[in-house]
């Protein structure tokens, strides 16, 4: 292929000791008039290639049908009230409703009908401790920028906002509605250049007064990349406040008594752990944490006594447990009414339900009729009952909710189930595990539309490895639609997730991050030599922080596979905490302000690992140009470098997309990226027309 010119800068700087080269530093610049041409001729290039590919259309015909799958949230209860979120086929975004007392229905909030173009999402909500009032956030054009706004429940008349500066701010309501703590950004003014997206404060605000009115809570002094989190009880008499900086898998907790001098009074301060901590209608403080136990626990303490605030004097609730991760919790009553607690443990990255003794004596139950699948959530009422609903989700199921019933233990019954638009294809999931090259199992979901390998085929291997993220079952429009088409389709669960706890996250991160790559590669060998696939048949994807993991893969491993995907990635490791939210990640991944660090990093960065004259696979990178987290940049700058230094004639392409960023998207963009995605994975791991 004749790739757009892209002249290459004789820039390398000194960084610690180390020559590190940056030919294409002027990419970084969208409005550099030479990015704006390069980019213009990519885009030209790329629809080009995608328009010619025999499997497009028919990839995006079946997803049509597939992605416009529905979707149903688990409710929350306030009052009499239920507020949930719900998608049926044909709609571009999930619509908020409330259910009241005699069971009807009715929409509250419907992004289409704040914006028709679609690129309004509803990006948070939380309604009042009575139900009567509603704050939510949305935003626009993919900018994550979560502007806050009130809402009466009963008119649904807009009774305060747009606040902005709110993203990624939880609501923390008390008693009344009348006023409410949350989280906002100082205004940009007030902040050093370049910082605009970070200097969190806690605020607590009143409905309807203006926000420079709001009193100050908490935040001044803490790190600029901190994170808060808020809660209240139900009483109002308690306030929780949690800080993370930036992603870092450790958190600051503060707890104040508002009916006393309310004071924030540290609970846990400068320890590497995390903890999540609330006020529950028995008065306890109730802890989900892991400190000291990597695979959480959930224990209890006395709010009002810090004397029982150290780890060891909690009470236990739900021990850790030596081979399943704790990861939910709802409070709910027996029928004799002592508290229990149905508590959501994965295994495997497999979910599994099970009831406990409220104070602490033991495992009541195990709750049967789950299959290999996720559970999002699970929730109950706030001020008590014997009932929980359970979201739930696996390869073949839209995410839909189970109703659990204290009288009946070890069974579920459905509550509201989501409907799907096309045909879902019979599908075999198979789990194994491969063994990374220090002796490691890596734990796989192979989706096959048969149980065993009976010949090789063409696969897609997918996987993420970062940030304390699990991959577990959930249903997924691309994987039914390639394996429809007669293709493999696996999930690799590696080193840097959650899925085997704390100590599996931090095996992945840091110095130690190498390990996530080695576990991809492993995985794909294992495909090849369990007979799923060959090297020529076999695609790797991923996105964001899996962007990180197929770009590593490619340079490091350009023989594995056939073809990449590699999506809103991460990819100069050197800079990227200058862009974006990248510097709220550097507890992840290491800083190039570090000598040590740079080292870490340089050691798997995939812009600087390129080498000219590699045979390289097939490369479609995706970015979306108002991604307000990770800076499109990075794949302009890899697609430059792997263009120019390619010796293989598999193309490297660049594939832009305007209007939507990181986050939640309209589904009929979704529909768009995935055809064009399966189809160059199938156009270049030899999956045939025939198959879909």
């Amino acid at each position: 292929m004749r790739y757009p010119d892209a002249p290459r800068l004789d820039l390398v700087e000194d960084l610690h000791g180390h020559r590190v080269a940056d030919p294409y530093r002027w990419l970084e610049d969208p409005a550099d008039p030479r990015t704006e041409a390069w980019s213009r001729a990519q885009d030209a290039l790329t629809a080009d290639l995608l328009g010619a590919l025999p499997l497009r259309e028919e990839f995006a015909s079946r997803l049509e049908k597939l992605v416009h799958a529905g979707a149903v949230g688990v409710p929350v209860w306030r009052g009499e009230r239920a507020f949930s979120t719900r998608r049926d086929p044909g709609q571009e975004h999930a619509v908020l409703r409330v259910r009241e007392a005699d069971g009807t229905e009715r929409v509250l909030l419907d992004p289409m009908a704040l914006d028709p173009d679609g690129t309004t999402t509803l990006d948070a909500w939380s309604p009042s401790w009575e139900g009567d009032r509603l704050a939510y956030q949305v935003s626009t054009g993919g900018d994550e920028e979560s502007r806050l706004h009130v809402l009466d429940v009963a008119s649904g008349t807009l009774i305060d906002g747009p606040v902005d500066r709110c993203r990624y701010s939880p609501v923390a309501w008390l008693p009344g509605g009348e006023e409410l703590f949350y989280v906002r950004r100082l205004p940009p003014e007030d902040v050093p250049a370049g910082e605009e997206q970070f200097h969190r404060r806690v605020w607590r605000h009143r409905v309807g007064a203006p926000a420079d009115t709001d009193v100050l809570v908490h935040g001044e002094g803490s790190d600029p990349t901190t994170y808060f989190g808020v809660h209240t009880s139900r009483d109002g008499r308690w306030l929780v406040v949690s800080g993370a900086a930036g992603t870092a898998p450790r958190d600051d907790v503060w707890i104040a008594d508002l009916a006393g001098n309310g004071e924030l009074r540290e609970f846990q301060v400068g320890v590497d752990a995390q903890t999540a901590a609330w006020v529950a209608r028995d008065g306890r403080l109730w802890l989900m944490s892991d400190r000291g136990t990597p695979r959480w626990r959930l224990a209890v303490a006395d709010p009002a006594d810090p004397a029982t605030w150290a780890p060891e004097f909690w009470q236990d609730v739900v021990p850790q447990q030596p081979d399943a991760v704790l990861s939910d919790v709802a409070l709910v009553d027996a029928p004799d009414g002592t508290l229990q607690v149905l508590a959501v443990h994965a295994v495997d990255a497999t979910d599994r339900l099970s009831v406990w003794a409220g104070n602490g004596s033991g495992r009541v139950a195990e709750v049967g009729g789950l299959g290999v699948g996720s559970v999002s959530g699970v929730g109950s009422r706030p001020e008590g009952g014997t009932e929980a609903w359970i979201g739930y989700t696996d390869y073949a199921t839209p995410p839909s909710v189970l109703r659990w019933d204290a009288g009946s233990p070890t069974a579920l019954s459905s509550w509201e189930e989501a409907d799907v638009a096309g045909d879902v294809p019979e599908l075999a999931v198979i789990e194994t595990h491969a063994t990374s090259p220090d002796g490691t199992p890596v734990h796989v979901f192979v989706l096959s539309g048969s149980g065993n390998p009976d010949a090789p085929r063409p696969a897609v291997l997918y996987g993420y490895g970062g940030f304390n993220v699990s991959l577990t079952p959930a249903y997924t429009a691309q994987a039914l639609a390639w394996v429809a088409a007669g293709g493999v389709w696996a999930v690799a669960n590696l080193r840097g997730g959650s899925e085997h706890g704390e100590e599996w996250h931090r095996a992945g991160m840091r110095e130690r991050k190498q390990n996530s790559f080695d576990d991809f590669a492993a995985a794909g060998e294992h495909l090849v030599a369990q007979g799923w696939t060959t090297h020529q048949q076999l695609a790797v994807m991923g996105g964001s922080n899996g962007g990180l993991l197929v770009g590593a893969t490619l340079t490091q491993r350009p023989d594995l596979a056939a073809a990449v995907v590699c999506s809103a990635p991460l990819l100069d490791m050197v800079r990227y905490e200058r862009f974006g939210l990248g510097r709220t990640w550097n507890d992840e991944y290491g800083t190039a302000e570090d000598p040590t660090e740079l080292g870490w990093l340089l050691g798997y960065s995939p812009y600087h690992a390129v080498r000219e004259g590699t045979a390289y696979p097939a490369v479609l990178f995706t970015t979306f140009e108002s991604d307000t987290r990770v800076d499109p940049l990075h794949g302009r700058k890899l697609a430059a470098a792997l263009q120019h230094a390619t010796a293989s004639e598999a193309p490297v392409a660049l594939r832009r997309e305007t209007s939507v960023g990181h986050g939640a998207r309209a589904v009929s963009r979704t529909v768009g990226l995935a055809a064009d995605q399966l189809a160059f994975l199938a156009a270049h791991a030899g999956l045939s027309p025939r198959g879909v």
